[in-house]
C-alpha cells in the first residue's frame, strides 16, 4: 500500500466508537520486530524531509524539520527502543503524530499497512516478550503467528522531554469519602492521574485496562448492592483512558452508561488521541467530558465541578 494511501478514509474510522476495535498502522524499524502504533495517533506518513541537526537535543531527538509551516522534533524509535545494528537507510519514512496535544516526527525504516484488530486481542505485554517492555504497551498476535508490539508513546513523551510537570491545583470541596476510579495501561499516565487525585484530595482505585476496570466496578456494585447503598455512595467519578488492552474506553463506558446501578456517575474520558474525531467517539457513547493528555490543571478543572458536592 502506497503511504500517502494509507490514510484515506480515516472519517469512517470513527464508527469503530464502541465496536471494541482499533486499526494499526505496522512498521518496521529494520530489524524482524513489527511494531504498531493507533492509525488515530498518526496523521500522516511519508518520505523524510531535510532534518536540521541542533545543539543540546535529549537522547534520541535527531533534530527539527519544518513541515507545512510548522517545526517539529523529530526522533529516532530505534534509539528510544536501544535496537542493535540499525541498516543504513533507517529513517527513510517518517510518520507525524500528533497526541498529548504535540506534534513529532518518528523515524522509522518501512511503513507497512493498517490492520483492524478487536481490543480483546490485544494483551498485555509479559517481561519475556521485549527487552523494551517499559515501551511496548500491548502486543498482538498477527494470523501468521507473527506479534506486533504497541507502543507506548506516551512513555516514548515522557523519556525523551520529561514527565509532566504536575502544577499546584487547588484542593477539591469533597467529602472525605469521595473516590474517583480510573483506568489507563501507561503507567506514566496512572502517575501523573493519580498526583493529580491527590492534590484535589479525593481517594482513588485504579485498573490497568478495560476488562480489569469493567470487572472491578461490577465487584464494586455487587458489595454496594449488598450493603444496601448507591454506587454514588461509592464511586463519584469514573475517569477512563480511549486505547487499553482487552477492553476500550468506548466500550467500558458504554457499559458503564448501560447499567442503571451507575446511574448518576460521570464518565470523563481522558485520552492522548486529541482530536475533535476522538471527542466526537467519546460522546457517541455517553461520556460526560472529554480530556486531552496531558494537562494537570485542565484534568483538575474538568473534574472539579462533577465531583465537588
Amino acid at each position: 500500500m502506497k503511504e500517502k494511501n494509507l490514510l484515506e478514509g480515516i472519517d469512517a474510522r470513527t464508527r469503530l466508537a464502541g465496536s471494541n476495535q482499533m486499526e494499526i498502522l505496522l512498521f518496521s524499524l529494520g530489524t524482524r520486530e513489527i511494531f504498531g502504533i493507533n492509525v488515530f495517533k498518526v496523521r500522516e506518513v511519508g518520505r523524510t524531509p531535510h532534518i536540521t541537526k541542533t545543539p543540546n537535543m535529549p537522547k534520541g531527538v535527531e533534530g527539527l524539520v519544518s513541515l507545512r509551516g510548522n517545526v517539529i522534533p523529530v526522533l529516532s524509535l530505534s534509539s528510544f527502543l536501544d535496537l542493535e545494528n540499525p541498516p543504513q537507510e533507517l529513517g527513510k519514512s517518517m510518520m507525524v503524530a500528533e497526541y498529548s496535544k504535540r506534534t513529532l516526527g518518528f523515524l522509522v525504516h518501512e511503513v507497512d499497512r493498517i490492520i483492524r484488530v478487536d481490543w480483546e486481542k490485544v494483551k498485555a505485554p509479559e517481561s519475556i516478550l521485549s527487552a523494551n517492555q517499559g515501551l511496548i504497551t500491548a502486543v498482538i498476535e498477527l494470523g501468521n503467528g507473527q506479534l506486533v508490539s504497541i507502543l507506548d508513546v506516551e512513555q516514548i513523551l515522557a523519556n525523551a522531554f520529561g514527565e509532566a510537570v504536575i502544577v499546584d491545583v487547588a484542593p477539591a470541596r469533597v467529602g472525605e469519602n469521595a473516590n474517583i476510579f480510573f483506568a489507563d495501561d501507561s503507567n506514566v499516565a496512572r502517575k501523573k492521574i493519580a498526583e493529580v487525585l491527590d492534590k484535589l484530595g479525593v481517594k482513588h482505585k485504579h485498573a490497568t485496562n478495560g476488562v480489569e476496570a469493567w470487572t472491578r466496578l461490577q465487584a464494586i456494585a455487587a458489595h454496594a448492592q449488598q450493603r444496601g447503598i448507591t454506587m454514588r455512595e461509592e464511586i463519584n467519578l469514573i475517569l477512563v483512558d480511549a486505547e487499553m488492552p482487552e477492553m476500550d474506553g468506548y466500550v467500558l463506558t458504554k457499559n458503564i452508561k448501560a447499567d442503571p446501578r451507575f446511574e448518576g456517575i460521570p464518565v470523563v474520558m481522558h485520552s492522548s488521541l486529541s482530536s475533535e474525531a476522538n471527542r466526537a467517539m467519546g460522546k457517541s457513547v455517553g461520556v460526560d467530558a472529554y480530556v486531552a493528555k496531558f494537562d494537570s490543571e485542565i484534568l483538575a478543572d474538568t473534574l472539579r465541578p462533577l465531583i465537588e458536592r
